[in-house]
């Protein structure tokens, strides 16, 4: 099971890009985590795709690779000084993209764990539109997408992964 281990990255860079997007983390500091997020959950998306035999496989692989091009995005826009409206607009097609998955997942949920997961897809198409309205729109929102960044990383990522690593059998 791979999910603990992108969940960790995951979890990792959303609290150090809402830190940040605070001021308490230098640009240049950021390209790190943002490449190395890309490169590890792209790296587990294409392992999954590689033995991918359902469609239910192929999706967790796309879906996982819309994270990966994310980070991967935030870390070129950093290196090279673009002004981040194209991962704006990107940010805006992942938002509707993964909101259908919210909406699945919670409408068949049956347990706690299957709503934590639609719950964080949810919470994810939601932080992928403040991204879209801030970056594509220049809305001045940057206090209230870095608190989202940040909540978002240790909510829905961080402290879950921490949980399936150690707790969960």
């Amino acid at each position: 099971m791979l999910l603990p281990l992108s969940l960790l990255f995951v979890g990792a860079v959303l609290t150090l890009n809402g830190l940040w997007m605070m001021n308490r983390i230098s640009e240049g500091e950021i390209v790190f985590i943002n490449l190395a997020t890309a490169f590890i959950t792209g790296a587990v998306a294409l392992l999954v795709m590689s033995v991918a035999d359902t469609s239910a496989a192929v999706k967790t692989a796309a879906l996982t690779l819309l994270f990966s091009i994310t980070y991967l995005w935030v870390g070129v826009n950093r290196l090279t000084g673009w002004d981040g409206r194209g991962l704006g607009w990107f940010s805006l097609f992942v938002s509707i993209t993964v909101l259908p998955e919210a909406v699945v997942i919670l409408r068949h949920a049956d347990d706690a764990m299957t709503v934590w997961l639609g719950a964080c897809w949810a919470c994810w198409s939601a932080l992928w539109f403040l991204y879209f309205l801030l970056l594509a729109l220049k809305r001045p929102l940057i206090r209230e997408t870095a608190i989202a960044t940040l909540a978002s990383g240790i909510l829905t990522a961080w402290m879950p992964a921490l949980a399936l690593l150690y707790v969960a059998p």
